[in-house]
């Protein structure tokens, strides 16, 4: 793979902020060469800067003026003659006179070239914004309108509906659309019939005054619309040298993807803000999203025009150790950054949890459980799951069967916080060791005792189940899986062993995030409890299933099957986006580039599609368990894929890599 690179569908955007001289459009011109020079320097394919840019957004009834008018035509064409020569696209608001009217437009230029004015369409008439009194609201459907440019006229395409597109040689389109402050606002907003029509990112070019309280409101707003379509929205605001008569604008520049926002700047600081937009991403979320498609299929774009354009799209080198995007990649993807989000998201899981199992205990009207506690991480989420249930059904917790098990590798770290999480929590503890038992299935089969293969490892994990079983006919109850959703991705669990319950609580939970669950419920129930729960968490992942070394646990997951955190950046990839291997490579390069080596992110890439897909057999039989987050590996809706599908185009590319 060396000097061969990639185009993963990134294109790095910009929103930017002039300090205006009111009314002074030479001098706002010169700032936005100034700033698009800036830009391109950083590598930004497609910049925006505020609605009415040229003039300043303050000049008032000053716009009604032939003189301001006129010179804001002149130096969008001598702006344009001046970036000539640059590789980036970018917008400038100016107004436009035309057909008797006045209109607050965008100009997106590209290589010398004006190729279109976009109007605003909502036009404010409340009190700071009394823009009805010097512009008329926009149209849809494009007409061609003269522009002088130098000596002659051009003919350019005038009107809201128009689609700006890109294609590489891969035919892999990237198509955005504009649209003007206001517009955003409104109940249905131009961007809507843009996105349905085909655009993937959406440019606003605004000039919104700055009170208490609407900065939140703004990102809330942008966040959501680039949510509700599956877009990127880059979104650029007058600030410093707007008039400070009745308002100040702070220059508050966003750009979302998703739902996300990616990058802000500081109030009043007109600062250059710009990041990557990943455009497969939103095209594999818009794939996904049937209603979407159905609702883009269904809307008619006979009123648009699509302008083809050159659009510099990154490029990315896969032997590039160094981190290459400017926004973030999470390497916890399932693990909110923010500490008070985190504590929300883990109440809302352990509620998501509870509530699953507290309907299916009312609808198999059981009043017992049964779950095998190993004093590790999964067991320990499944039965502080239980507990919370029977609360809720004010049901006794002595009808919840905690049963341990200890055999060959179980050392007395673990077994000794099982005890004391069950005494804590208040359950049911039966403690049956299984070590005769399964001597004596070894004599059964033939297998030699001293021989620590699968066949010895497994044996115990099926004779752990098989007592639950048993134990639940006994009481009249149900087994509380354990098992969790990373070790589904991987297979890391015996078929018809730890495999196997009545309903798993953890089936869509990565082992990333039980570890935060059982923390914060430490930390909310405090005491004991959190003692014991707070060394569970320091003790290595492990199914002790090997005999230990010095009293110590010598089998430890992540050294056979790779950090889970690595495994849970994966499968997050993998399910959630449907990336391509050379893509997740790239990512977790950028997520864990001062953690683990690119040798070591490869080594347990491969790692992963080898085992997800030689082990889909096992999830293809799940039992039942609640989904909790957007990922889940449920064969009954969530992740269909046949047992015995071939992973050698995955491993081929792969295979490319090294």
């Amino acid at each position: 793979m060396e000097g061969v690179t990639v185009d993963f569908g990134f294109i790095r955007v910009g929103a930017a902020t002039p300090k205006v001289q009111v009314g002074n459009c030479t001098h706002n011109a010169d700032e936005i060469i100034s700033i698009v020079q800036e830009a391109r320097c950083a590598g930004v394919s497609l910049l925006v800067f505020p609605e009415l840019s040229l003039t300043g957004y303050t000049c008032s009834d000053l716009f009604l003026n032939d003189t301001l008018t006129t010179a804001a035509s002149k130096e969008l064409v001598r702006i344009a003659q001046e970036t000539a020569r640059w590789d980036i696209c970018f917008t400038v608001g100016l107004p436009l006179p035309w057909n008797n009217r006045l209109y607050n437009v965008a100009a997106l230029v590209s290589q010398g070239k004006i190729l279109a004015f976009i109007p605003k369409t909502a036009i404010p008439n409340y009190t700071e914004f009394y823009e009805g009194r010097h512009f008329a609201s926009g149209f849809s459907k494009p007409v061609l309108i003269d522009f002088p440019v130098d000596d002659t006229l051009e003919q350019i395409p005038f009107g809201t509906n128009i689609i700006f597109k890109n294609q590489d040689a891969h035919n892999k389109a990237i198509h955005f659309a504009i649209e003007l402050c206001e517009d955003m606002w409104i109940p249905s907003p131009p961007s809507v019939r843009h996105c349905l029509a085909g655009a993937h990112i959406i440019l606003n070019l605004s000039a919104s005054n700055e009170i208490v309280g609407k900065k939140d409101y703004r990102k809330t707003l942008i966040s959501a619309l680039s949510g509700r379509l599956s877009c990127g929205y880059v979104y650029a605001d007058a600030g410093l040298g707007e008039s400070t008569t009745d308002m100040v604008f702070a220059g508050h520049n966003i750009i979302a993807e998703n739902g996300s926002i990616l990058a802000e700047s500081a109030l009043f600081s007109n600062q250059l803000v710009c990041t990557e937009i990943d455009v497969e991403r939103l095209m594999a979320e818009r794939r996904k999203t049937t209603t979407y498609c159905q609702n883009s299929d269904s809307f008619d774009k006979s009123s648009y025009i699509y302008i083809p354009l050159e659009l510099h799209r990154l490029s990315v080198s896969l032997q590039n150790n160094n981190k290459f995007l400017h926004r973030a990649v999470d390497p916890l993807p399932f693990i909110p950054q923010e500490d008070k989000n985190l504590a929300n998201r883990c109440q809302d899981v352990l509620t998501y949890q509870t509530y699953g199992l507290v309907k299916r205990l009312e609808h198999t009207k059981t009043k017992t459980a049964v779950l095998g506690l190993s004093g590790g991480l999964d067991s320990t989420l499944a039965l502080i799951v239980t507990v919370e249930a029977f609360k809720k059904l004010q049901i006794p917790l002595s009808g919840i069967h905690a049963i341990t098990m200890p055999c060959f590798g179980t050392t007395d770290r673990t077994l000794n916080n099982a005890k004391a999480l069950a005494q804590e929590m208040g359950v049911s503890l039966q403690e049956i060791s299984i070590k005769k038992a399964v001597l004596q299935h070894f004599t059964d089969i033939g297998h030699d005792p001293e021989e620590t293969s699968v066949t010895y490892e497994n044996s115990q994990a099926r004779e752990r189940t098989q007592i639950l079983m048993d134990i639940a006919n006994k009481v009249n109850g149900l087994v509380i899986g354990t098992g969790d959703m990373s070790e589904l991705a991987l297979g890391w669990a015996t078929y018809n062993g730890d495999h196997m319950s009545m309903y798993g609580v953890n089936a869509s939970v990565p082992k990333t995030l039980i570890r935060h669950l059982v923390h914060y419920f430490g930390n909310k129930e405090g005491g004991k409890l959190k003692d014991i729960l707070l060394d569970i968490l320091d003790t290595p992942v492990s199914p002790e299933l090997l005999p230990p070394k010095e009293g110590e646990i010598a089998q430890k997951t992540e050294s056979i099957i790779g950090p889970y955190e690595l495994h849970d950046f994966y499968l997050y990839y993998t399910i959630r986006w449907g990336f391509a291997p050379k893509k997740i490579y790239f990512l977790a390069k950028e997520a864990f580039h001062e953690k683990f080596p690119s040798e070591t992110i490869l080594y347990w890439l491969k790692t992963f599609y080898r085992r997800f897909f030689s082990q889909q057999y096992k999830r293809s039989c799940l039992p039942d368990g609640p989904k909790v987050g957007s990922v889940s590996l449920s064969p009954r809706g969530d992740w269909r894929m046949p047992s015995d599908a071939d992973g050698s185009l995955w491993q081929k590319e792969l295979d490319s890599l090294t």
